[in-house]
């Protein structure tokens, strides 16, 4: 009776989809909300959506390109990985390649061959108009 709603999805809600071990896909991949590896990628992997979350598990491997903005890795990376917002490296992961990423969160035992970069948001700063400054100058 209170729970009317508990079955209904919400608007905000993702689904997760799974690529499962032992399946190997050959080819660019790109996917919104939450995607599982257990399996191989040979090809860019490439999220939609600023709230896209891919998660590598340890038995999973990427051979190409990784461009997603939330990123769980614990298995290998042969490629470049870019991180918009925030990575987590766990205890298996391997990254072959360079990484650029926003925030990082490395669990000892993770490794990363290659350069490490933090990429900063180029916000530009605006100065306000003369008008503006005019008002709050006292007379």
């Amino acid at each position: 009776m209170f729970n009317r709603r508990r079955n209904e999805r919400r608007a905000d809600c993702h689904e997760t989809s799974l690529i499962a071990q032992g399946t190997m896909i050959r080819g660019d991949l790109r996917f919104s909300g939450a995607l599982h590896l257990d399996g191989c990628i040979e090809g860019t992997v490439q999220a939609e959506g600023e709230d896209a979350v891919f998660t590598l598990s340890e038995h999973g491997q990427v051979h190409g390109e990784i461009h997603v903005p939330h990123a769980v890795i614990n298995g290998h990376v042969t490629g470049d990985v870019y991180i918009s917002a925030r990575l987590e490296l766990a205890a298996q992961a391997r990254i072959d390649g360079d990484l650029r990423y926003h925030t990082l969160e490395m669990a000892a035992g993770a490794q990363v061959n290659g350069r490490i970069s933090r990429q900063t948001e180029d916000a530009q700063r605006e100065l306000p108009s003369p008008e503006v400054l005019d008002r709050h100058v006292p007379a």
